[in-house]
């Protein structure tokens, strides 16, 4: 029995409970497996043992004794936990409720003091509402995650944040604060700092941010900056994660419409809706159904009726 199910089952048979560094290591350990799991799991599958997870954590540390500084670490956890929940809800769908899961996130990591993982959670909020709700909102909030990170030596986070608010202004239409935001984050990476960076930001290299390049222009309607961006990301991306590559995939057939290249983005398309069959993440579904929706512009043309009397046929 590992010594987190020891501790609740104390917790639980109303016994003398205390939390020390012990705990913690495992906690880390737990929200980290949630994080690789994430990367190959699709959120309506995932989200019950996530909320499962946060509920651990914060039951630790509701309802056992600890020292101070163990008192912090199980608080920022706390907020870890909270955001890769959030994100898996969003994944699934559960777009209020994963709101919520930020916000209770967020909460803990200003109580702990730690400001890395309250700039992801707020930036991960930002994100949330750039892409489901008002993107002039999420400019405001990818500002507060960008502030919360500007005095932090971690190039990973600041790079994040740069990039959560290039895409909110993409999304709210503002090219020229997207790129100066683009630039800034990728000078924010490229700068490093030598110190450590937080294990939960081991996403974040030069592939994601050129992927948030290529996804801004492509919003902005700007395909021949994007192609050349997504085609190369493309062609190295790890296979494992496909939810992502179906994703990014949809934002290639996109900018192909964009280019007038039906045939082409037909054939992404198509791809694009392989990897993504069954899968239970409401991002895929929307990507293509956005996908979908272009092409439907170009119905006259054969590689194009073919995907989409597929899809009809399939749904």
């Amino acid at each position: 029995m590992s010594p987190i199910d020891e501790l609740l089952g104390r917790v639980t048979s109303g016994g003398r409970c205390h939390a020390g560094t012990d705990i913690v290591a495992a906690l880390v350990s737990r929200v980290h497996a949630l994080r690789l799991a994430d990367d190959v799991i699709a959120g309506g599958d995932l989200i019950g043992s996530a909320l499962r997870e946060l509920d651990v954590a914060v039951t630790i540390y509701r309802q056992t004794s600890h020292s101070d500084e163990v008192g912090r670490r199980l608080l920022g956890l706390v907020g870890e936990f909270a955001q890769i929940t959030g994100w898996i809800a969003g994944d699934a769908g559960r777009h209020r409720r994963a709101a919520e899961l930020y916000r209770l996130g967020i909460g803990a990591a200003r109580e702990a003091g730690d400001g890395i993982v309250e700039s992801n959670l707020v930036g991960s909020l930002a994100y949330q509402i750039s892409n489901v709700g008002d993107p002039v909102a999420a400019v405001g909030l990818a500002e507060a995650s960008l502030a919360a990170a500007a005095p932090i030596p971690s190039a990973r986070a600041r790079a994040l944040a740069w990039d959560r608010l290039a895409w909110a202004h993409a999304r709210a239409g503002d090219v020229q604060a997207t790129v100066r935001a683009l630039g800034s984050a990728a000078e924010a990476l490229a700068a490093g700092t030598g110190e450590a960076e937080p294990s939960y930001l081991y996403w974040v290299d030069e592939s994601e941010l050129q992927i948030m390049e290529a996804r801004a222009y492509t919003e902005l309607r700007r395909p021949l900056r994007a192609i050349p961006l997504l085609t190369e990301v493309l062609a190295r991306y790890d296979t494992a994660r496909t939810r992502e590559l179906a994703i990014y995939s949809s934002w290639l057939a996109v900018a192909l419409v964009d280019a007038n290249e039906p045939e082409e983005a037909a054939a992404v398309a198509g791809r694009m809706l392989d990897l993504s069959a069954g899968m239970s993440s409401d991002r895929a579904r929307r990507r293509a159904a956005t996908v979908l929706r272009r092409l439907a512009e170009h119905r006259d043309i054969p590689a194009v009726a073919d995907v989409l009397d597929r899809c009809r046929a399939g749904a």
